[in-house]
């Protein structure tokens, strides 16, 4: 099991939220098996997602797929991702 953490800063987390919800979709299509955002206390803008994947090349797939690439273009993500692969112990 492959858990991947992004750490991102949005333009506006209602706008970027409806794009991350018609992604669920594609994200299910490459294997996810869970999604949980978060976001941080002191700005709603700031954002972490977590999603678990079966295995770590499906979770690679995704990140690197241009469709998820264009879904944080349109939903206004304002910062270089960072992104962690995770495995479970």
């Amino acid at each position: 099991m492959t858990t991947v953490s992004v750490h991102i800063k949005v333009a506006d987390y209602t706008n970027w939220r409806k794009e991350y919800d018609s992604m669920d979709g594609t994200r299910r299509q490459f294997g996810a098996t869970s999604d949980r955002v978060v976001r941080a206390a002191s700005d709603p803008n700031e954002i972490t997602v977590l999603t678990e994947w079966p295995s770590i090349e499906q979770a690679k797939a995704y990140t690197a797929s241009p469709d998820l690439k264009a879904a944080m273009q349109r939903g206004g993500v304002v910062s270089q991702p960072d992104v962690a692969f995770l495995e479970s112990l």
